[in-house]
């Protein structure tokens, strides 16, 4: 698993999920649905520190993020149509998404997720979404595979098995 872009060829990847509009390509895509990217906390920590009402006030809180603690991050934002950026200081910084979410559960702050990755949390009540006035429009999820030749029977295989069941999860865990 990896967050950047692979090149099917040169990575050796036969298939992939991309997050996000595709780039006109040869590759074939299967559209299994749409995400967001929210910001979310604890009760707890909302509780305490106060919820965030615009993206400047991040300035003023506790985020946890995935670089350097001591370089200035910024997050996107929309709001009527314009795009926003709202700069912050980390408090905590990890290198997995897992790590992250796990420092929001146990309140020491504020978290950026896509949205299939705290649903259960949130649905469940251990992090509450902030900030959705001003979430960017939800991105396209795709199955992307090169079919320039005959389409491999496990590649098939595997399509056919994972298509129906990421679109029902991605179905299942819409905030």
């Amino acid at each position: 698993m990896t967050d950047r872009v692979t090149h099917f060829l040169e990575d050796q990847v036969d298939v992939a999920l991309r997050i996000g509009p595709l780039a006109d390509s040869s590759l074939i895509a299967t559209r299994l649905g749409m995400v967001r990217h929210v910001i979310c906390a604890s009760p707890d920590y909302l509780a305490t520190y106060g919820t965030p009402a615009t993206p400047a006030d991040l300035s003023e809180h506790r985020v946890i993020s995935f670089q350097s603690v001591s370089v200035l991050s910024t997050w996107d934002f929309e709001a009527d149509g314009t795009e926003t950026k709202a700069s912050f200081r980390s408090r905590l910084s990890v290198n997995t998404i897992d790590a992250a979410i796990d420092a929001a559960l146990a309140g020491v702050g504020l978290v950026r997720a896509v949205s299939y990755q705290i649903a259960d949390h949130v649905r469940a009540g251990r992090l509450v979404v902030v900030l959705q006035a001003f979430e960017r429009q939800a991105r396209p999820v795709h199955l992307v595979y090169d079919a320039q030749n005959r389409l491999p029977l496990k590649l098939r295989a595997f399509v056919d098995f994972a298509v129906p069941r990421m679109r029902q999860r991605l179905l299942d865990v819409s905030l």
